[in-house]
């Protein structure tokens, strides 16, 4: 597959690349990430070394790219999105986001690069977009939410964190969904 870089105002999405491997591995040793995604914990040099390496090509060789995010094309990494190929037609979202850019709506921006990518004819050409966490995970349920996902519902024990079995949320986003607030949600803090 064709590696794509993304950008919107103030938002560059790139892959990650060596050069990333210390900010990557700053970023993914904080607490709520640790807690809300399934990487190693605790997240080491080697760790985020062997994702650049292995990880993102392979991903992007088998239609689910990674991107790196960043304010300039080539400044530090703030966060990181991916889509992860579940078929031909679906894939799965993935993301998160160092602590000290949360809250300006980086990732709300983001997603809706990457779904328009993955939605594109000359992208994924997808049909639908998942978008799952851990139950609890607000502040990721908000982006999806604000984003268009609709919510379908919880799957008990259907997430593997490390080897723990934890709840999960699941929420969809079809070609033809408008990109504006759910409203379909439940009740999530």
């Amino acid at each position: 597959m064709f590696v794509r870089e993304l950008s919107s105002q103030g938002l560059c999405l790139t892959p990650p690349t060596v050069d990333d491997v210390e900010s990557i591995t700053r970023c993914c040793r904080d607490e709520e990430i640790g807690e809300w995604t399934t990487l190693p914990k605790p997240y080491g040099l080697k760790d985020a070394e062997r994702f650049v390496s292995t990880v993102v090509p392979s991903g992007w060789a088998d239609r689910s790219p990674t991107w790196a995010l960043r304010h300039t094309p080539r400044g530090p990494v703030v966060g990181m999105i991916g889509l992860g190929a579940l078929d031909d037609s679906a894939s799965e979202l993935g993301f998160w986001l160092d602590p000290a850019v949360r809250g300006r709506g980086l990732m709300s921006a983001a997603v809706n690069l990457v779904c328009d990518f993955g939605f594109e004819p000359d992208g994924l050409a997808l049909e639908r977009i998942e978008w799952r966490a851990f139950v609890g995970n607000t502040d990721s349920a908000v982006v999806a939410r604000r984003v268009g996902f609709r919510f379908e519902g919880t799957r008990r024990a259907g997430g593997l964190q490390r080897g723990r079995r934890r709840d999960e949320w699941v929420a969809g986003l079809l070609y033809a969904d408008p990109r504006e607030p759910a409203e379909d949600w439940p009740r999530i803090d």
